[in-house]
């Protein structure tokens, strides 16, 4: 199984920790009290949080049964206004106004392809309503170190049969490294298996199709 770090990757992500320096001890008990509330209060303003890692160890297979399930593109709600509220929440408490979440979330969520059926082995891509399937086969995993120190997993399926037009590789990115459910994911898909490795800022967003817009919404603005 590989399992290849990739450093130095550009994604948006925490910035790095911020080291800082003691305060002098002082001079009497009240103030070295005094001092020592003020040095915590000091941290918890400007200190930042660590990288998130991944501890290998804990890493397990996945099937493709873990994503098995009818799923439809978060993309279109973006493009009709349905996922307004989710922007707007995020622009409360995130470092972005709530259209730069806009032009975020459009490089991110863009994708012509607007649902995706998983049964067993076969992934259906459906493209103006137009399917390609193909058949996939586990190829490991791979954890990306990226740029701000942070680390992703990302699950690997390799194309064992199935029409020529269905990519060759796919790549789920899910938040999760261990056999799962779950309720939406990212998928990254081509060719070139290295490439896509290296694709970190446009990665199509999967609900489940049965989910209206309204169920989007209250699982984005819940996260």
């Amino acid at each position: 199984m590989q399992h290849t770090v990739l450093k130095h990757l550009t994604a948006l992500s925490i910035g790095a920790l911020v080291a800082f320096s003691s305060q002098a001890a002082a001079q009497s008990a009240t103030t070295d009290t005094n001092s020592k509330e003020h040095k915590h209060a000091h941290k918890h303003d400007h200190q930042k949080a660590e990288p998130k890692l991944i501890d290998e160890s804990k890493v397990l297979p996945r099937a493709l049964s873990d994503w098995e399930n009818d799923w439809q593109s978060v993309y279109p709600f973006l493009k009709d206004g349905t996922l307004d509220p989710v922007l707007e929440h995020k622009a409360e408490s995130g470092k972005k106004t709530a259209e730069e979440y806009r032009t975020y979330y459009e490089t991110g969520f863009k994708t012509d392809v607007d649902r995706i059926q998983i049964d067993g082995a076969n992934v259906a891509f459906f493209k103006d309503g137009k399917p390609v399937q193909g058949e996939y086969e586990s190829d490991g995993y791979e954890i990306l170190t990226y740029k701000s120190g942070n680390q992703g997993i990302r699950f690997i399926y390799e194309k064992s049969g199935g029409d020529t037009a269905a990519p060759q590789f796919i790549q789920f990115s899910d938040h999760e490294m261990v056999p799962t459910k779950v309720d939406h994911f990212h998928l990254y898909w081509g060719d070139d298996r290295a490439a896509l490795l290296k694709e970190v800022t446009n990665w199509p967003t999967y609900f489940p199709a049965a989910w209206s817009g309204a169920d989007i919404v209250e699982s984005m603005t819940s996260h």
